[in-house]
């Protein structure tokens, strides 16, 4: 049983060799958070058969609000392997990895394997690392900028070196154009963040805000990002909206 009676829906959209595209396809997500983690579940719904999720972090109680790996029942638990967990019970048939590591710049990690990269990792210099091993690897990557400290889903995606307004993706053109790296993908918003109350805050702890429906979008549209990067290399021709 392949599962694709599941998808009968997706089908009628994407045809069957788009599906088959997607079966064949492998993604790596890194970080499985309030972003990840619904880019994570978008791509196990949306048919991919391969997946990686990258995280070491563990579910915490501050975690509710916004990430589908988070309930009482996770409280504690990976969340890579949370979600890994959670993608085998959508789709059985899907090949889940769970890697319960932070991907750390100067670490390395074998990156050819996997048909796309999603980037969802908050620290600058592991995103750029991850970025230009991408590069190097010759994987195309979607990374997602800041959803902390905002009220408003208005994310758009352009290559990183377009964005605007965006005070994460402004540091990561920077850096990533000292690696000669131009052209990857980004999910920002080009709205100015909000400054958040520091009111439930630790002392020294950096203070971002956050609600359940803004990272979410930046989840969603980085997923959406990552199928039509798939379905385009694979030759596959279907009426997605215009970039």
């Amino acid at each position: 049983m392949d599962g694709k009676q599941a998808y009968v829906r997706e089908i009628a959209l994407l045809g069957e060799e788009g599906w088959a595209a997607l079966r064949a396809a492998h993604v790596a997500v890194f970080g499985i958070g309030g972003v990840g983690s619904f880019a994570a579940e978008a791509l196990v719904r949306a048919g991919v058969g391969s997946l990686t999720f990258v995280d070491g972090d563990a579910v915490a109680e501050s975690n509710l609000n916004r990430q589908l790996v988070a309930l009482h029942s996770t409280l504690g638990q990976n969340k890579a392997e949370v979600m890994a967990a959670r993608a085998r019970d959508i789709d059985p048939a899907c090949r889940v990895t769970a890697v319960p590591a932070f991907y750390r710049a100067g670490e390395g990690m074998d990156l050819s394997a996997f048909s796309c990269v999603a980037d969802c990792i908050d620290a600058v210099a592991d995103k750029v690392a991850l970025l230009a091993a991408a590069r190097r690897a010759g994987v195309p990557a979607v990374s997602c900028m800041g959803a902390g400290n905002r009220l408003a889903a208005d994310f758009r995606v352009d290559d990183v070196e377009k964005t605007s307004g965006c005070p994460l993706a402004r540091i990561v053109r920077r850096e990533l154009k000292k690696e000669g790296v131009t052209g990857v993908r980004a999910v920002y918003s080009p709205s100015a963040p909000l400054s958040p109350a520091r009111g439930g805050f630790a002392e020294g702890e950096r203070a971002v805000g956050s609600i359940s429906f803004v990272p979410s979008a930046a989840g969603l549209l980085a997923a959406s990002e990552v199928v039509r990067i798939l379905l385009e290399a694979a030759g596959v021709r279907v009426p997605l909206p215009p970039r």
